[in-house]
């Protein structure tokens, strides 16, 4: 529905600027992508591929969303997007945290859960502008619980669990 988190619609303003100063920038189409609203069921080692050549291939300063429910695979495509991005240590998620900063082959990649937000107004203090301005990327679990604090990503996907338990649906969202 129009005005909803994560459809496009800018953040709050701020003073001095708007948010998420930058943001519009790094949106793009990605030529390979598969039409937007089709889910492609994938194995674990299938999804952990399409994370790894996603990570080499996204432009620096991306923020790519990443919605689903609890076990959908968020995490192990995040990983998997770290590990194409050129971050050599083990991510984790940062469910308690909330960021986790990994360094990658071009710069900063931050990896952010947004689960246990318990209001959307908490994501104000991430500084959205300053992550996406310093970091070479930053991946976003949860992005539905930021609000509209979360910048509008350049990428957009929706993990699903399936009938057949040994794959994932990854849908492109934008």
């Amino acid at each position: 529905k129009p005005g909803s988190p994560g459809e496009g619609v800018p953040g709050p303003r701020r003073a001095g600027g708007r948010a998420g100063r930058g943001a519009d920038r790094h949106r793009h189409a990605e030529p390979d992508a598969p039409p937007a609203g089709m889910i492609r069921p994938l194995t674990e080692p299938e999804l952990i591929a399409e994370g790894e050549t996603l990570g080499r291939n996204l432009p620096p300063r991306s923020l790519v969303a990443l919605e689903g429910e609890l076990g959908a695979g968020k995490t192990t495509f995040v990983r998997a997007l770290a590990r194409g991005l050129g971050v050599a240590e083990a991510t984790t998620s940062p469910t308690y945290a909330l960021v986790h900063r990994y360094q990658g082959r071009r710069g900063p990649v931050f990896h952010l859960d947004c689960y246990r937000l318990r209001h959307p107004d908490e994501a104000e203090d991430l500084d959205w502008a300053s992550l996406l301005d310093e970091g070479d990327a930053v991946l976003v679990e949860w992005p539905e619980k930021a609000g509209p604090w979360l910048p509008p990503p350049s990428h957009r996907f929706r993990l699903h669990h399936l009938a057949d338990e040994g794959r994932r649906g990854l849908e492109v969202l934008g």
